[in-house]
Formats: C-alpha cells, sequence, structure tokens
C-alpha cells in the first residue's frame, strides 16, 4: 500500500504542469547505500537489495493525471511540492526477478589487450538487477542529486554515464528502481535534484561529475567516459534529456519516458553528424502521447529516432520509468555500449520493443508497439 501511494504521488506531481522542485542552497553530506542482486558475492556478506523490497504497483494502476500536453510550458522552479524522501522511501522493486550478481571485469595481464568500449555487465537481460550497486542521496553539484555506480568499477574499460531526470515536483530518489537497474547493468548514473525544461540543472551535474573522474583518490577517478553520457528522464525529466541532447557534445542518446516536447518541435533540432539518437516512450492513455507523437514525427527529425506505445494495460503518464524501465537499459545498452544485436529488438517488424510483451514484476502487462525511422 505504502509502495502504491509513493507512485501515485510521484506520477500526479511529475504530470501537473512538469513543476520543478528548487535547489538545496546547502549540500548536505552524501548518504550512501550500498545494493546488490540476492546472491551473495564471494567473500562478502548478503546486502539488501532493492528488488527485496515491496514493489509497486502497475503503472496502469495508475489514473494518468494532466500531463505537459495541457501546460503552457515549465512552472517556475520556486514551487514547493510534497515529495517522499529517500529516508522515507520504500526502494522501487526492478520488473523482474533479480538475477546474480555478475563479476566486473578485472585486471588484463600484461600479454593481453584490453578490452574496447564502455564496461558492461556480462549478463544481458534488462529485466533484471545484476551488479551490487553503491547509491548515494544528497549528493550532485548542488547536493540534491543522487549518484549511483557499480560497487566492483572495472580495472579495464571505462564506464558509461547516464543523466537521470526526475519528474516535475519529484525528487530523484523517487526513481530509485531504474536508477539502480541501470548502475547494476554498469553504468555510473548521476540524477539531477530536479528538472527544467533546459539544460541548466543537466551540464552542472555532469561538469560535477567530470570533476571526479578527473579527481586523484576518488573512488571514480578516470573510470568514466565523458563522452559516452546518455540521457534519460521521466515527464520534465524527458524535456530535460532532450534539451541536453541539442545542447550538449558529450550526450549521444536521449530516451524520453512518458514526455515530448510541447510544440512538437525539440527532437527536429538535435544536430545531425554526430552519432546521436533518440526515443520517445509513451503511454496509451498518457497525456503526454500527444506531445510524444508529434515530436516524433515532425518532419524535420532527421536522426535514427524511435516512439514505444506501452499499450493494452491502460498505461498511464507513469509507465515509461517503472513498468518500461527495461526500454530504457536496453537502449543505454544498445546506444552507448554499442551491443548492436540489441537493434533488432526496436527496428524491424518482430523485435522486443515492436510488438513484444511488458514484463513487470506482475508478469507480462499489455505488449510494446514501436516504430523507427532514419536507422
Amino acid at each position: 500500500m505504502k509502495s502504491n501511494f509513493l507512485k501515485v504521488a510521484v506520477v500526479a506531481l511529475s504530470a501537473l504542469a512538469f513543476v520543478n522542485c528548487g535547489d538545496d542552497s546547502n549540500p548536505a553530506t552524501p548518504d550512501t547505500e550500498l545494493s546488490s542482486a540476492s546472491a551473495e558475492l564471494p567473500g562478502e556478506p548478503a546486502v539488501e537489495s532493492s528488488a527485496d523490497a515491496q514493489a509497486p504497483a502497475s503503472s496502469a494502476d495508475v489514473q494518468a493525471p494532466a500531463s505537459s500536453a495541457d501546460a503552457q510550458g515549465p512552472a517556475s522552479s520556486a514551487a514547493e511540492t510534497a515529495a517522499a524522501s529517500s529516508s522515507s522511501v520504500a526502494p522501487a522493486a526492478s520488473s523482474s526477478s533479480v538475477a546474480p550478481a555478475a563479476e566486473s571485469s578485472s585486471s588484463v595481464a600484461p600479454d593481453q589487450e584490453a578490452p574496447k568500449g564502455i564496461f558492461l555487465a556480462t549478463d544481458t537481460d534488462e529485466n533484471k538487477d545484476y551488479m551490487e550497486v553503491v547509491y548515494q542521496t544528497n549528493t550532485g553539484d548542488n547536493g540534491g542529486g543522487v549518484l549511483a555506480y557499480p560497487k566492483r568499477l572495472s580495472e579495464t574499460q571505462k564506464h558509461g554515464v547516464v543523466l537521470w531526470g526526475p519528474g516535475g515536483g519529484s525528487k530523484p530518489t523517487e526513481y530509485e528502481g531504474i536508477i539502480k537497474r541501470l548502475a547494476s547493468h554498469g553504468f555510473v548514473v548521476i540524477a539531477t535534484s530536479e528538472s527544467p525544461n533546459g539544460t541548466e540543472r543537466g551540464i552542472p551535474a555532469l561538469n560535477w561529475l567530470d570533476k571526479k573522474n578527473n579527481t586523484p583518490g576518488d573512488p571514480l577517478y578516470q573510470k568514466l567516459d565523458m563522452n559516452v553520457v546518455g540521457a534519460s528522464g521521466h515527464s520534465m525529466g524527458g524535456l530535460q534529456s532532450e534539451q541536453m541532447l541539442i545542447n550538449d557534445k558529450r550526450v549521444k542518446t536521449a530516451i524520453m519516458n512518458n514526455s515530448g516536447a510541447w510544440d512538437g518541435k525539440a527532437a527536429a533540432l538535435v544536430p545531425t553528424g554526430q552519432g546521436k539518437t533518440i526515443a520517445l516512450v509513451y503511454g496509451e492513455v498518457g497525456s503526454e502521447s500527444d506531445n510524444a507523437k508529434n515530436d516524433y514525427n515532425n518532419p524535420g527529425v532527421k536522426i535514427p529516432a524511435c516512439l514505444l506505445r506501452m499499450e493494452n494495460n491502460n498505461y498511464g503518464h507513469g509507465s515509461g520509468p517503472w513498468d518500461g524501465q527495461a526500454a530504457t537499459v536496453a537502449w543505454m545498452r544498445w546506444h552507448l555500449g554499442g551491443e548492436d544485436f540489441r537493434k533488432a529488438d526496436f527496428v524491424g517488424s518482430t523485435g522486443k520493443y515492436i510488438n513484444g510483451p511488458v514484463y513487470t514484476w506482475q508478469g507480462v502487462k499489455g505488449n510494446w508497439k514501436g516504430q523507427c525511422k532514419n536507422f
């Protein structure tokens, strides 16, 4: 019941005119916890996993509130909204069972060539959590963000980065499930404290992470490939990710959950010739649906793009980050991690996200209906 109430609150707050939370003027000391799969790692005690927590109800059970489709523009960041803190929120469960923890790569012998590309968990099922995760709250450039990364960082490969943006009026801690899922697959995830329809939170967040990557003694020192960055988010967080894709050369791809430009013109502004890609996820009854469709269908969109609809389960404005989180993980593993076999899951006529089932913690609930262009 508690997690159901939390999910309703997150969806409702995110959809109401994409209201933004105010900045924390006094950054707090980061709070750190470890999350892992249910299996013990060799020589280490078992750590409680977020997947062991009570799972939230399907987003299809949430009545779709007003979304960006009804708004004229983002509200002022000074607006105050009620959001649960990470200390009072039960961790969001993964959309499927948790797999045994995957090991990170180890040192390479002197006569061996270091593996190419960014590090990814060996296991590939985007519906499951794998590696043990360090999860920090009250952190980031303004002390209001979330940082998550694999506890066992690779010694031979860099890690790709994902920038996450919460919905309007929501805290990043309310998206613990998808943040930990991405980190358990090998990504370093930085979530902004709020998501304006611009880059004023995203760019400082990435700059803060870049500084850690260049600070000797920091756990992330020389562990990140800051040229392999993806952006994602929910509702207003989706708009932030789109603006980061347009304006920041470090960001190579974006997947927008329950989001789309109000005027349907932003995706057309993403520069070509830089290898950038975009995907838009929307619920069948989500009031963001027209925004997503208009943004995708704009004839000015020249980069590779996909439009992913969640249907046949009354999916609304909260569908993407919860029941649909596997699509975000698969998209990042494809476009940041170079797993080209995943192209068939999105592009064509028979892939997982073209006409496959939606896997949730309750089992199969509805299906995906996807289309792509410019690939």
